[in-house]
């Protein structure tokens, strides 16, 4: 990281300028806004450090993981979305294979004992006591999704379009256009913010007054967002190797960190009040404590090649770490920091 100061912290919010876009269906055209390709992981070298923890061979890629609120059950998404392994964070019990009826992008933590996993024309719903499937339909390709407080559901789609949806009737309540794509949402109390990796940007919605509201630069690569009870959106990018620390409300860069080579996965671990954030350039991941004002490095663990994945069992004290190359899901115990 040569050039690079060693620290970096900022309370400027700088970038993109501010979307004020008024009505419930907005009418920016994307079309004309600059764009990159969305970014992605940095390839993993060879691992020369054991994994800590367990690895529990799977045989397959694992796209990505997601621990299904009220449980200690961990789904990981392979096959090319086609198939969903339920198992536990605390054990290499033989996982247990759900069929989808689409193929999903990702897989997101639901309503308590559910995880979602957005597709084509719907949002998936799986039960994992049961492996039941669900499906609320999208019109479009459902890329995120965020549970609100009040049972609600935010659904972004590849085309930029974020529905304001209820679940349980499917009926539509708003619907916010002008964004490129909507990669990741997120909810930080009654606020919803929008990664766009398209614009590299971090957008608020505004969903009382159904309309974008503030956005920002997200760095250059913007990946993965992550919220956390505090307020906090927590955004890696992977192309400068920063973590990015915002808060909503009115959309503030609070910190920028350098983190590592390759940052890529993120997770918020609530009981420890830590982000983990997986370093696929050095088959990594890392606890951080946000709380004064500076990332303050908490724990490093080694990890199986190609960590794109990373989830936390918060009551069990577990991270499960999950190998996009086929090298094993991952189990490390992280204790008290």
């Amino acid at each position: 990281m040569m050039g690079r100061p060693a620290v970096r912290a900022t309370a400027v919010a700088v970038g993109l300028a501010v979307a004020l876009v008024t009505g419930c269906s907005s009418d920016n055209d994307p079309e004309n806004l600059p764009t990159r390709d969305p970014a992605t992981a940095l390839t993993a070298p060879e691992v020369t450090a054991p994994p800590a923890g367990t690895v529990q061979q799977i045989g397959i890629g694992i796209e990505a993981l997601a621990q299904a609120p009220g449980t200690d059950v961990v789904a990981a998404l392979v096959d090319e979305g086609t198939r969903l392994l339920l198992t536990a964070s605390t054990s290499d019990s033989e996982p247990r294979p759900v069929s989808l009826p689409r193929n999903a992008v990702t897989v997101l933590p639901g309503p308590d004992g559910q995880v979602l996993a957005p597709a084509a024309g719907a949002v998936l719903r799986v039960d994992v006591n049961s492996g039941a499937v669900g499906e609320v339909p999208v019109d479009g390709e459902a890329t995120a999704v965020a549970v609100l407080p009040d049972g609600r559901w935010a659904v972004g789609t590849a085309d930029g379009t974020t529905y304001l949806l209820d679940p349980d009737s499917g009926a539509v309540e708003c619907t916010i256009t002008g964004l490129v794509s909507v990669d990741v949402l997120v909810a930080a109390g009654d606020d919803v913010a929008a990664l766009d990796r398209h614009q590299t940007s971090i957008t608020e919605l505004h969903l009382g007054e159904e309309r974008l509201r503030m956005a920002l630069r997200a760095g250059e690569g913007a990946a993965q967002m992550v919220s956390d009870p505090f307020g906090r959106v927590v955004v890696t990018d992977t192309e400068d190797d920063e973590l990015l620390i915002y808060t909503l409300d009115t959309l503030v860069l609070r910190q920028r960190y350098p983190a590592g080579p390759g940052i890529y996965g993120v997770a918020y671990d609530e009981a420890r009040d830590l982000v983990w954030v997986t370093l696929t350039g050095s088959n990594e991941v890392v606890g951080y404590d946000l709380s004064t004002g500076i990332p303050r490095e908490k724990q490093r663990f080694a990890t199986v090649r190609q960590p794109d994945s990373v989830s936390v069992d918060s009551d069990d004290a577990v991270l499960v770490i999950g190998s996009a190359t086929g090298d094993g899901l991952q189990r490390v115990p992280i204790g008290e920091v």
